[in-house]
Protein backbone atom coordinates (compact mmCIF):
# COMPACT_ATOMS: atom_id res chain seq x y z
CA UNK A 1 0.00 0.00 0.00
CA UNK A 2 1.48 3.76 -1.07
CA UNK A 3 2.10 5.84 1.92
CA UNK A 4 -0.30 8.53 2.39
CA UNK A 5 1.21 12.11 1.98
CA UNK A 6 -0.16 15.58 4.16
CA UNK A 7 0.24 19.05 2.48
CA UNK A 8 0.55 21.78 4.49
CA UNK A 9 0.22 25.12 2.62
CA UNK A 10 -2.18 27.44 0.73
CA UNK A 11 -5.33 27.63 -1.07
CA UNK A 12 -5.50 30.73 -2.75
CA UNK A 13 -7.58 32.43 -5.82
CA UNK A 14 -5.64 33.17 -8.47
CA UNK A 15 -6.26 36.53 -10.45
CA UNK A 16 -4.49 35.99 -14.17
CA UNK A 17 -4.00 38.17 -16.78
CA UNK A 18 -2.12 37.66 -20.12
CA UNK A 19 0.06 40.68 -21.38
CA UNK A 20 2.10 41.35 -23.87
CA UNK A 21 5.05 42.27 -21.56
CA UNK A 22 5.18 43.03 -18.06
CA UNK A 23 4.63 46.27 -17.06
CA UNK A 24 7.12 49.23 -15.76
CA UNK A 25 7.16 51.24 -13.00
CA UNK A 26 4.19 53.56 -13.98
CA UNK A 27 3.47 52.00 -17.26
CA UNK A 28 -0.07 50.75 -17.61
CA UNK A 29 -0.45 47.85 -20.33
CA UNK A 30 -4.31 46.18 -21.32
CA UNK A 31 -4.58 42.33 -20.71
CA UNK A 32 -4.92 40.21 -23.74
CA UNK A 33 -7.57 38.00 -21.27
CA UNK A 34 -8.32 37.80 -17.75
CA UNK A 35 -9.38 34.52 -15.60
CA UNK A 36 -9.65 33.21 -12.05
CA UNK A 37 -8.57 30.17 -10.78
CA UNK A 38 -8.37 27.93 -8.17
CA UNK A 39 -4.59 27.67 -7.13
CA UNK A 40 -2.00 28.51 -4.28
CA UNK A 41 0.89 26.51 -3.83
CA UNK A 42 -0.23 24.01 -1.20
CA UNK A 43 -3.81 23.47 -3.06
CA UNK A 44 -1.75 23.23 -6.15
CA UNK A 45 0.77 20.62 -4.60
CA UNK A 46 -2.19 18.32 -3.19
CA UNK A 47 -3.84 18.45 -6.48
CA UNK A 48 -0.78 17.78 -8.28
CA UNK A 49 -0.79 14.10 -6.04
CA UNK A 50 -3.93 13.37 -6.21
CA UNK A 51 -4.54 13.41 -10.02
CA UNK A 52 -0.96 11.84 -10.03
CA UNK A 53 -2.48 8.79 -8.30
CA UNK A 54 -1.46 9.67 -4.52
CA UNK A 55 -3.98 9.40 -1.00
CA UNK A 56 -3.27 12.79 0.13
CA UNK A 57 -4.71 15.39 2.39
CA UNK A 58 -4.78 18.93 2.65
CA UNK A 59 -3.77 20.92 5.41
CA UNK A 60 -4.76 25.18 5.47
CA UNK A 61 -6.94 27.46 5.88
CA UNK A 62 -9.95 29.40 3.72
CA UNK A 63 -12.34 32.20 4.30
CA UNK A 64 -15.75 32.15 5.01
CA UNK A 65 -16.64 33.40 1.59
CA UNK A 66 -16.95 32.81 -2.21
CA UNK A 67 -13.36 32.22 -2.87
CA UNK A 68 -13.32 29.55 0.35
CA UNK A 69 -15.98 27.61 -1.03
CA UNK A 70 -14.51 27.46 -4.24
CA UNK A 71 -11.56 26.52 -3.36
CA UNK A 72 -12.62 23.51 -0.84
CA UNK A 73 -15.00 22.87 -3.98
CA UNK A 74 -11.95 22.19 -5.57
CA UNK A 75 -9.94 19.96 -3.90
CA UNK A 76 -12.85 17.64 -3.46
CA UNK A 77 -13.62 17.23 -7.04
CA UNK A 78 -9.59 16.34 -7.71
CA UNK A 79 -9.95 13.61 -4.41
CA UNK A 80 -8.30 15.48 -2.32
CA UNK A 81 -9.15 15.25 1.75
CA UNK A 82 -10.48 18.32 3.03
CA UNK A 83 -11.09 17.74 6.56
CA UNK A 84 -8.37 19.29 8.25
CA UNK A 85 -9.40 22.68 5.71
CA UNK A 86 -10.45 25.30 8.24
CA UNK A 87 -13.18 27.90 7.63
CA UNK A 88 -12.28 31.45 9.47
CA UNK A 89 -12.91 35.00 9.75
CA UNK A 90 -10.01 36.53 7.32
CA UNK A 91 -11.03 36.43 3.56
CA UNK A 92 -9.48 33.85 1.54
CA UNK A 93 -6.34 34.21 0.14
CA UNK A 94 -5.47 35.70 -3.07
CA UNK A 95 -2.44 35.61 -5.94
CA UNK A 96 -2.27 38.00 -9.03
CA UNK A 97 -0.45 36.54 -11.84
CA UNK A 98 0.42 38.41 -14.81
CA UNK A 99 1.57 35.64 -17.21
CA UNK A 100 4.12 37.68 -20.30
CA UNK A 101 5.83 35.43 -23.03
CA UNK A 102 4.72 31.94 -21.29
CA UNK A 103 6.79 33.07 -18.02
CA UNK A 104 4.97 34.44 -15.10
CA UNK A 105 4.64 37.11 -12.32
CA UNK A 106 3.39 36.23 -9.04
CA UNK A 107 2.17 38.46 -6.08
CA UNK A 108 0.67 36.48 -3.16
CA UNK A 109 -1.98 38.20 -0.07
CA UNK A 110 -1.70 35.41 2.47
CA UNK A 111 -5.29 36.39 4.18
CA UNK A 112 -6.99 33.24 5.65
CA UNK A 113 -3.77 31.20 4.93
CA UNK A 114 -1.83 33.48 7.55
CA UNK A 115 -4.62 32.12 10.29
CA UNK A 116 -3.58 28.43 10.12
CA UNK A 117 -3.14 27.27 13.36
CA UNK A 118 -1.11 24.22 15.02
CA UNK A 119 -4.16 22.17 16.21
CA UNK A 120 -5.08 22.02 12.42
CA UNK A 121 -1.71 20.25 12.40
CA UNK A 122 -1.81 18.41 15.07
CA UNK A 123 -5.50 16.74 14.33
CA UNK A 124 -3.95 16.33 10.84
CA UNK A 125 -0.50 14.58 11.37
CA UNK A 126 -2.20 12.14 14.02
CA UNK A 127 -3.25 9.31 12.01
CA UNK A 128 0.14 9.76 9.95
CA UNK A 129 2.56 6.88 10.13
CA UNK A 130 6.60 6.17 9.69
CA UNK A 131 6.94 6.56 6.37
CA UNK A 132 3.95 8.80 5.06
CA UNK A 133 4.85 12.07 3.33
CA UNK A 134 4.40 15.64 4.49
CA UNK A 135 4.70 18.37 2.09
CA UNK A 136 5.25 22.39 2.94
CA UNK A 137 6.17 25.22 1.50
CA UNK A 138 6.68 28.98 2.67
CA UNK A 139 3.26 30.48 1.94
CA UNK A 140 1.70 29.10 5.27
CA UNK A 141 2.88 31.05 8.61
CA UNK A 142 6.63 29.85 9.25
CA UNK A 143 5.94 28.68 12.47
CA UNK A 144 3.11 26.39 11.65
CA UNK A 145 5.66 25.10 8.91
CA UNK A 146 8.41 24.30 11.27
CA UNK A 147 5.85 22.76 13.93
CA UNK A 148 4.73 20.36 11.17
CA UNK A 149 7.98 19.46 10.18
CA UNK A 150 8.58 18.58 13.76
CA UNK A 151 6.22 17.16 13.90
CA UNK A 152 6.62 14.92 11.16
CA UNK A 153 10.18 13.98 12.45
CA UNK A 154 8.61 12.64 15.60
CA UNK A 155 6.55 10.48 13.75
CA UNK A 156 9.54 9.30 11.23
CA UNK A 157 7.59 10.61 8.62
CA UNK A 158 9.78 11.86 4.80
CA UNK A 159 9.09 15.64 5.13
CA UNK A 160 10.26 17.69 1.15
CA UNK A 161 9.98 21.51 1.34
CA UNK A 162 9.48 23.36 -0.91
CA UNK A 163 11.41 26.59 0.16
CA UNK A 164 8.71 29.14 -2.17
CA UNK A 165 8.65 32.02 -1.20
CA UNK A 166 12.22 31.53 -0.62
CA UNK A 167 13.42 34.01 2.49
CA UNK A 168 17.86 33.03 3.15
CA UNK A 169 16.49 33.77 7.05
CA UNK A 170 14.19 30.55 7.13
CA UNK A 171 17.32 28.43 5.89
CA UNK A 172 18.24 26.99 9.62
CA UNK A 173 14.21 24.84 9.13
CA UNK A 174 16.21 22.80 6.07
CA UNK A 175 17.84 20.68 9.02
CA UNK A 176 14.30 19.16 9.74
CA UNK A 177 13.88 18.53 5.51
CA UNK A 178 14.70 15.37 4.30
CA UNK A 179 14.59 16.73 0.61
CA UNK A 180 14.27 19.94 -0.63
CA UNK A 181 12.96 21.09 -4.00
CA UNK A 182 14.04 24.25 -4.88
CA UNK A 183 14.11 26.43 -8.35
CA UNK A 184 16.85 28.86 -9.95
CA UNK A 185 15.87 32.00 -7.98
CA UNK A 186 15.08 30.30 -4.55
CA UNK A 187 18.52 28.26 -4.90
CA UNK A 188 19.98 31.44 -5.20
CA UNK A 189 18.46 33.23 -2.02
CA UNK A 190 18.81 30.60 0.53
CA UNK A 191 22.93 30.04 -0.63
CA UNK A 192 24.04 33.89 -2.53
CA UNK A 193 25.04 31.14 -5.36
CA UNK A 194 23.38 31.12 -9.17
CA UNK A 195 22.77 27.63 -10.13
CA UNK A 196 23.79 28.47 -14.08
CA UNK A 197 26.92 26.01 -14.41
CA UNK A 198 28.33 22.70 -13.44
CA UNK A 199 30.70 24.06 -11.45
CA UNK A 200 27.78 26.36 -9.86
CA UNK A 201 25.33 23.72 -9.25
CA UNK A 202 27.58 21.80 -6.79
CA UNK A 203 28.43 24.49 -5.01
CA UNK A 204 25.24 25.22 -3.92
CA UNK A 205 24.24 21.96 -3.06
CA UNK A 206 27.67 21.82 -0.60
CA UNK A 207 25.84 24.99 0.42
CA UNK A 208 22.43 23.78 0.93
CA UNK A 209 24.57 20.16 2.87
CA UNK A 210 25.72 22.40 5.37
CA UNK A 211 22.67 23.36 6.49
CA UNK A 212 21.31 20.26 7.38
CA UNK A 213 20.27 18.92 4.24
CA UNK A 214 20.83 15.39 2.92
CA UNK A 215 19.07 15.31 -0.58
CA UNK A 216 18.06 18.30 -2.93
CA UNK A 217 16.31 18.63 -6.36
CA UNK A 218 17.38 21.70 -7.71
CA UNK A 219 14.38 22.61 -11.01
CA UNK A 220 16.23 24.85 -13.85
CA UNK A 221 13.79 25.25 -16.40
CA UNK A 222 14.38 24.38 -19.94
CA UNK A 223 17.75 23.32 -18.48
CA UNK A 224 16.04 20.25 -16.62
CA UNK A 225 16.67 19.34 -13.17
CA UNK A 226 19.23 18.12 -10.66
CA UNK A 227 18.92 15.53 -8.44
CA UNK A 228 21.54 15.12 -5.12
CA UNK A 229 21.38 12.16 -3.19
CA UNK A 230 25.05 12.52 -0.75
CA UNK A 231 27.40 13.16 -2.52
CA UNK A 232 25.45 11.75 -5.84
CA UNK A 233 25.05 14.59 -8.60
CA UNK A 234 22.75 13.33 -11.51
CA UNK A 235 21.24 15.76 -14.06
CA UNK A 236 17.96 15.24 -15.53
CA UNK A 237 16.82 16.46 -18.98
CA UNK A 238 13.56 17.98 -19.16
CA UNK A 239 11.00 17.30 -21.54
CA UNK A 240 10.74 19.08 -24.32
CA UNK A 241 7.47 20.79 -25.07
CA UNK A 242 5.84 24.02 -26.09
CA UNK A 243 5.34 26.01 -23.23
CA UNK A 244 2.27 28.44 -22.82
CA UNK A 245 2.18 29.31 -18.71
CA UNK A 246 4.70 28.19 -16.51
CA UNK A 247 1.80 28.57 -13.48
CA UNK A 248 2.00 25.45 -11.18
CA UNK A 249 4.91 23.75 -13.04
CA UNK A 250 7.16 23.90 -9.93
CA UNK A 251 3.86 22.20 -8.10
CA UNK A 252 3.23 19.63 -10.01
CA UNK A 253 6.98 18.34 -9.98
CA UNK A 254 6.68 18.26 -6.22
CA UNK A 255 3.10 16.54 -6.32
CA UNK A 256 5.18 14.11 -9.02
CA UNK A 257 8.07 13.16 -6.31
CA UNK A 258 6.08 12.83 -3.36
CA UNK A 259 4.04 10.10 -5.48
CA UNK A 260 6.77 8.30 -6.83
CA UNK A 261 8.23 8.62 -2.65
CA UNK A 262 5.40 7.30 -1.72
CA UNK A 263 4.84 4.09 -4.10
CA UNK A 264 8.80 3.68 -2.74
CA UNK A 265 10.77 4.69 -5.99
CA UNK A 266 14.07 5.70 -5.42
CA UNK A 267 14.63 9.99 -5.45
CA UNK A 268 16.12 9.64 -9.58
CA UNK A 269 13.17 7.97 -10.46
CA UNK A 270 10.83 9.96 -8.85
CA UNK A 271 12.47 13.32 -10.73
CA UNK A 272 11.56 11.56 -14.16
CA UNK A 273 8.53 11.18 -13.54
CA UNK A 274 8.18 14.62 -11.91
CA UNK A 275 9.55 16.50 -15.16
CA UNK A 276 7.21 14.49 -17.61
CA UNK A 277 4.49 15.71 -15.36
CA UNK A 278 5.39 18.90 -14.92
CA UNK A 279 5.86 19.36 -19.19
CA UNK A 280 2.73 18.80 -19.52
CA UNK A 281 1.37 21.43 -16.92
CA UNK A 282 3.72 24.06 -18.87
CA UNK A 283 2.02 22.96 -22.51
CA UNK A 284 -1.85 24.38 -20.96
CA UNK A 285 -3.42 27.23 -19.04
CA UNK A 286 -4.19 28.08 -15.62
CA UNK A 287 -3.02 26.70 -12.06
CA UNK A 288 -4.64 22.89 -10.98
CA UNK A 289 -6.34 22.53 -14.27
CA UNK A 290 -3.39 22.38 -16.37
CA UNK A 291 -1.64 19.48 -14.18
CA UNK A 292 -2.30 15.93 -15.91
CA UNK A 293 -3.46 12.89 -14.93
CA UNK A 294 -1.41 9.63 -14.32
CA UNK A 295 -3.02 8.39 -17.38
CA UNK A 296 -1.45 11.21 -19.50
CA UNK A 297 1.87 11.12 -17.81
CA UNK A 298 2.11 7.25 -18.29
CA UNK A 299 1.15 6.74 -21.72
Amino acid sequence: MNSKIFVVGSLNMDLVCQVGSVPKVGETVLAKKFFTACGGKGANQAIACAKLGGNVSMIGAVGDDENGRQLIKNLQQNNVNCDNVSVCDESSGLAFITVANSNNTIIVAPNANFALKKDSVDRALKRAQSGDILIAQWESPIEIVRHAFELARQKSMTTILNPSPAVKEYSDMLSYVDICILNETETSILTGIQPDSEVQVALAIKKLYESGLKQAILTLGSEGSVVAVGQQITFVDCVKTKVVDTTAAGDTYTGGVAVKLASKCDLLTAAHFASKAASITVSRFGASKSIPYLSEVEV
